[in-house]
């Protein structure tokens, strides 16, 4: 200790002994808050299995939106370089860990199968897919008093919306609903589109029985 206070090369050897160290304990330290901070959004991502806003995420993690942010972009990074069927998605201010898409087709096989959906639920839920938006009275008379219970089962785990309409409710598809098939959801236009060709064809069809032969 004395040969050290006494050197020539004190500072020097001050230096490296004490202001070097404590630089790489606060990088140590810097490394594993950030590690620590990653391990949080990943673990808020993966159990939310939907889109969260910054500001959920904020809630869910305490992590400053500016830092939150700066995590978000670093965990993106870190699963596009690795090789897993796991990513990251962002649209807009919304994230998502999701599966790759190449492995949609096997998840969507074991989501339909799901024990928590029974055969019943599903064909009630294609309908209502299909009929989107529907009255749930109109629901009940095809598909029985059954119903009921599968249109609150899917309203509680959040794959349909429903609102008041007159003595009934109107159902429509959640956001949830197409995150969870991995499905894209058609734009207003597209449904418009549709629906004009649809009314088109059936005003051809009615011209068409109402059209009378020329007498000769």
């Amino acid at each position: 200790m004395l040969l050290i206070l006494n050197h020539p090369n004190k500072l020097k050897y001050e230096k490296y002994n004490g202001m070097d160290l404590t630089a790489k304990s606060q990088e140590e330290l810097d490394n594993a808050e950030e590690l620590r901070n990653l391990k949080k959004v990943e673990a808020a991502l993966f159990i939310s299995a939907r889109y969260l806003t910054v500001q959920e995420l904020v809630e869910l993690t305490d992590i400053n939106p500016l830092l939150l942010r700066e995590m978000l972009e670093k965990l993106r990074e870190n699963y596009q370089k690795t090789d897993t069927s796991i990513e990251i998605l962002n649209k807009d201010e919304f994230w998502k860990m999701d599966i790759r898409q190449e492995y949609f087709d096997m998840i969507n096989r074991i989501a339909t199968g799901k024990a928590e959906f029974t055969k019943a639920e599903q064909e009630t839920l294609a309908i209502i897919a299909y009929k989107q938006p529907v009255k749930q009275s109109v629901i009940i008379k095809i598909r029985g008093n059954k119903a009921y219970e599968h249109i609150k089962h899917f309203v509680d785990v959040g794959l349909l919306k429903s609102k008041r309409a007159g003595h009934t409710l109107e159902l429509n598809l959640s956001e949830s609903f197409y995150d969870y098939f991995h499905l894209e959801k058609k734009s207003e236009q597209e449904k418009e589109k549709k629906s004009e060709e649809i009314e088109k064809n059936e005003g051809k069809k009615e011209n068409s029985e109402n059209k009378q032969p020329e007498s000769e």
